[in-house]
């Protein structure tokens, strides 16, 4: 439990900014701002150091990484083909109607959101509950402890989830589209995997990732909101991304 709480402590203060790349990350600090041990505070470091957050430091410890568009970008895709690969073995082992449900109901929950003309504040964040359970569904479906222990890992790099760009639709004039497209995607996935669709439902998740791929590439125009949004801080641009 403690280790669980470290390890949640020290990425909300990386994503935050309170920890910027290069730093080294002091145990000692560590253990008093967290409130726990030493011992749980290495063990949460070196799960942070397996999902790429800090990297081993040249004289011992750990220190908070930097990332490149390039490796945001990489991140995105391996979710996006992790996920298809999820979504194919969803649609292989035919779940049942009773399986399928929490599935189904999510969708119609989020097309409810979408389908209102204007969508406030409060909208974007059920879109957001919402879209983060259908993606762990989707994972769930596939039955596979090593594939979901994938897919988190991916989905823990910056920017990488699902719903990372969310929060900056809902200060764009067109964000309402953008969720409307991957609404009909999510459709799409839940129609291949309740008809054994492998082969299809595995390109419509990795294309899904593509919209992300597609929003960072227009955020990338606009430093000042990607910096705003948690693990902002972490991003080094100097390299132009293809």
């Amino acid at each position: 439990m403690q280790v669980a709480r470290a390890q949640q402590g020290l990425r909300e203060l990386i994503l935050a900014g309170e920890l910027p790349p290069g730093k080294r990350v002091s145990e000692p600090a560590m253990v008093e701002r967290l409130g726990v041990s030493r011992t749980p505070v290495r063990l949460a470091l070196e799960r942070l150091a397996q999902e790429g957050l800090v990297a081993p430091g040249a004289s011992g410890g750990f220190v908070v990484r930097a990332f490149t568009a390039a490796d945001l970008a990489d991140a995105i895709e391996v979710r996006g083909t992790l996920e298809g690969l999820a979504a194919r073995l969803a649609a292989e082992r035919r779940p049942t109607a009773a399986a399928l449900a929490p599935l189904r109901d999510c969708v119609a929950a989020l097309d409810r959101v979408v389908a209102q003309p204007v969508l406030s504040e409060a909208d974007f964040d059920e879109y957001v509950r919402l879209n983060a359970f259908f993606h762990e569904e989707l994972v769930r479906l596939a039955g596979s402890g090593v594939v979901a222990r994938a897919v988190e890992q991916a989905a823990a790099q910056p920017f990488a989830g699902p719903s990372a760009f969310v929060q900056l639709h809902a200060t764009e004039a067109a964000g309402r589209d953008t969720l409307v497209v991957a609404q009909e995607q999510h459709r799409l996935l839940l129609e291949a995997i309740s008809r054994g669709e492998g082969a299809r439902a595995e390109a419509l998740a990795a294309e899904h990732a593509r919209v992300a791929q597609r929003r960072l590439r227009a955020a990338l125009s606009d430093r000042d909101k990607l910096t705003g949004l948690p693990g902002g801080s972490l991003l080094r641009l100097a390299a132009a991304w293809p």
